[in-house]
């Protein structure tokens, strides 16, 4: 849970970072790709983490002119990478201009739960993480590069003169 604005800020920072290198890395071509016919492509994903970040806001009262949760999925991997950017900044902003550090300890209806602001933001945070290890299989299987997040990724070994760890 997070007990100030500066805490939640700085966390937000590096992983809303994080998340901007993965969809940055997408491809059009990309968009489409499914473990199966029966689950979200990799621009349905993307797309989620985008709309997500307003619809969940707007349950804590945060005040937003943002992207309406049920947009269609662009065409354009750019598309979706300058959205989340916008969207990012926005909160942000948002954060800052609205809220207090005696906000993160209010209580809203989150879903038919009574959560406190302060663990909504982390699990906003969390939520992000869960999808970007979706987008990891995803991309691979597409064919893209993944950017290292929390390590290298497997391309990015031989910078620091050593192998991949083994399959």
């Amino acid at each position: 849970m997070f007990l100030s604005l500066a805490a939640f800020l700085q966390d937000w920072e590096k992983e809303e970072e994080s998340t901007q290198r993965m969809l940055d890395a997408l491809t059009d071509d990309s968009l489409n790709q499914a473990v199966t016919a029966q689950d979200r492509t990799l621009g349905r994903i993307a797309w989620h983490l985008v709309t997500t970040i307003p619809e969940m806001m707007a349950r804590t009262g945060l005040i937003l002119e943002s992207i309406d949760e049920d947009a269609p999925v662009p065409d354009t991997a750019q598309e979706i990478s300058n959205s989340y950017r916008e969207v990012s900044n926005i909160i942000a902003t948002a954060v800052r201009a609205q809220w207090n550090d005696q906000t993160l300890l209010e209580k809203r209806d989150m879903y038919g739960e009574s959560w406190v602001i302060g663990d909504t933001l982390k699990d906003l945070i969390d939520h992000q993480i869960h999808h970007r290890g979706q987008l990891t299989v995803l991309m691979r299987q597409a064919g893209l590069k993944v950017p290292g997040i929390y390590g290298p990724a497997k391309e990015d070994w031989a910078q620091f003169g050593m192998e991949p760890p083994q399959v």
